[in-house]
């Protein structure tokens, strides 16, 4: 009987200490599991975004189809959300600034990693040709009011503009 109540204690001890060992080694195998799992994103993203962030208008386009094919481009983890033209108007005095402000939000939100101080005044470029390309089909007092409001909306960006 001396024997028997010897080994419960020794037993009472390993126990807990078995338990402990393998609740840690299933949470260290947890974090693998999940990384596993989880689906990386492509190589070329930086490259992609930096092709819809350039100033000419193929760009432009590249980016609209993009926007509007989004779920083929998932897996890039893309940040496609968008307040506009933030606190100014969308269409300021009937000109539609709305989608290059869409864009420049884009730029700017998925230029955050590390990226944006080195692609803030390419994104600001950006955005002013954009605004200069809804500008380009009026002509006189009205393509010069277009052309003025897009300047200060560019300067607006350049001066207070953040990630």
């Amino acid at each position: 009987m001396r024997r028997r109540a010897a080994a419960r204690p020794a037993a009472r001890r390993v126990v807990p200490a078995l338990a402990s060992a393998a609740a840690a080694a299933v949470l260290a195998l947890a974090p693998a599991a999940d990384a596993a799992a989880a689906p990386a994103v492509p190589a070329d993203k930086p490259l992609v975004l930096s092709r819809w962030t350039q100033a000419d208008a193929v760009s432009y386009r590249a980016w609209a189809d993009a926007r509007e094919h989004r779920d083929a481009w998932a897996a890039y983890g893309f940040d496609w959300s968008t307040d506009y033209c933030t606190t100014s108007p969308d269409n300021p005095f009937g000109f539609p600034f709305r989608m290059a402000c869409a864009r420049h939000d884009f730029g700017y939100r998925n230029h955050r990693a590390g990226l944006f101080p080195a692609a803030k005044s390419r994104l600001d470029e950006a955005f002013h040709a954009d605004l200069r390309r809804v500008c380009a089909p009026y002509s006189g007092a009205r393509r010069a009011s277009c052309e003025s409001t897009a300047w200060t909306y560019y300067q607006s960006v350049r001066l207070f503009g953040i990630s």
